[in-house]
């Protein structure tokens, strides 16, 4: 094999307003590593890897994998039809193969035909069986019998429209892995996986024998799975070996090493600034160099660290003693019962999490909380005084044709929050 699996070479990315994201990253992957992708909202993690998926192509630089390397690509959100069933959506993984049987079928009938030509039979047979070899696909349906069971899929039958996020993933997941890639490139894949499902996943990347880049925010699985850290930080790519505690250890030195060159170049621009506010005849002497050097000193192209701005909520109304009650609650989806005499309340200021495998009805809970499907049985009281905001996993609410500054000032100059009044450009950027 060769010695790197994939290689970038000054790779940049520009997104508007002609902010550069990613900037001349150099780097070449080990067969076989497992990296994990840090860096803040925004650093360019996703979008490097659809470079890597061959998906936005409109860079500066190369990036390619080696001749042969098949790469499998995991977005934070899978397409997948919603008319189609768990199978349906499973065999498209396995098209070639699925496609090869059923031909090969066909090839069989004719066979009796006495008008054929076996000659011309014989070949396509021999053309599909080596398809078929290749791929153990006389064992196809062992295969996927045991890729569902290990992700704990739904039912066959089930319709993808009726699964919950954490199940799609999980046959979003499968299909991906059924196809066999020599290189996986994965997108928060631990998004709406329970423990469970978490713990299948590590085991699994683990020994896989391919190349794993991963973004995740997720500590644990960094730790139990990545060999290597791949830090996007204002632009630049920076690897470290090792899992996520050593790199948090290393980060840590690295920023207080950042810090005291820092603080020793304001001191030499305060030096440099002492000397410019001088009398005319302190600038006499030495002024073209001493200018000079306060003017480097200050097009030193440091750019500050990007941290998240705090986020100001203001406080809503003043609760009563009633704020959420639920008693007696039931759903179903025809057969299948999700929530059955369910009843609890929230009291005021309480911070609630909700935990429970994919599929079991945490996400329809919060459905019927807002009034977007409504209950079997049972009621969801509000208190009088509660305003409720949430926001969906899928984000359906948002249109995706608008930018942020629509979506989130609707196109008004002024937005009001709480009591104050904020000017929508500057306060979104």
């Amino acid at each position: 094999m060769a010695q790197f699996v994939y290689t970038m070479h000054r790779v940049g990315k520009v997104v508007p307003p002609k902010r550069h994201i990613l900037k001349n990253i150099s780097l070449s992957f080990f067969p076989g590593a497992k990296i994990g992708v840090l860096g803040l909202n925004g650093a360019g993690k996703s979008t490097l890897l659809r470079i890597m998926a061959g998906l936005d192509k409109d860079i500066e630089g190369e990036a390619r994998p080696q001749p042969g390397i098949k790469i499998g690509y995991l977005p934070q959100e899978p397409q997948l039809n919603p008319e189609h069933t768990v199978r349906e959506s499973i065999e498209e993984a396995v098209s070639e193969v699925v496609n090869a049987l059923k031909r090969l079928d066909e090839v069989y009938a004719l066979y009796a035909d006495p008008d054929a030509d076996f000659d011309k039979l014989a070949a396509e047979q021999g053309r599909l069986e080596e398809i078929i070899q290749a791929h153990d696909g006389h064992n196809l349906n062992v295969q996927l019998e045991r890729a569902a069971d290990a992700l704990r899929l739904p039912d066959w039958d089930a319709k993808v429209e009726k699964l919950s996020g954490g199940e799609r993933r999980r046959v979003a997941l499968c299909r991906l892995l059924l196809e066999k890639p020599d290189m996986l490139l994965l997108d928060e894949p631990t998004n709406h996986l329970d423990a469970e499902s978490v713990a299948w996943l590590e085991r699994f990347l683990h020994d896989f024998e391919g190349t794993v880049v991963a973004i995740t925010h997720d500590r644990y699985f960094l730790d139990n799975v990545a060999g290597w850290i791949l830090e996007l930080d204002r632009g630049e790519g920076i690897p470290w070996e090792g899992n996520y505690s050593s790199w948090l250890e290393q980060k840590d030195q690295r920023l207080a090493q950042e810090a005291s060159q820092e603080a020793a170049r304001r001191k030499s621009i305060e030096k440099e600034l002492e000397w410019v506010r001088q009398g005319a005849k302190g600038r006499q002497s030495k002024g073209k160099a001493r200018l000079a050097r306060f003017e480097e000193l200050n097009s030193v192209e440091y750019q500050k660290r990007n941290e998240t701005n705090e986020l100001f909520i203001p406080p809503g109304p003043r609760l009563g003693d009633k704020v959420i009650e639920v008693s007696n609650l039931r759903k179903s989806y025809g057969d299948r019962v999700l929530i059955d005499d369910l009843s609890f309340s929230v009291p005021k200021g309480a911070i609630v999490g909700i935990i429970g495998p994919n599929g079991a009805g945490k996400s329809t809970l919060f459905r019927m909380r807002s009034g977007q499907e409504q209950p079997d049985s049972g009621t969801i009281t509000l208190g009088e005084t509660v305003k409720l905001a949430s926001v969906d996993q899928f984000r359906d609410a948002m249109d995706n044709s608008k930018t942020v500054w629509e979506e989130v000032s609707g196109g008004l100059e002024f937005m009001t929050l709480g009591t104050s009044e904020l000017t929508s450009r500057g306060d979104v950027g």
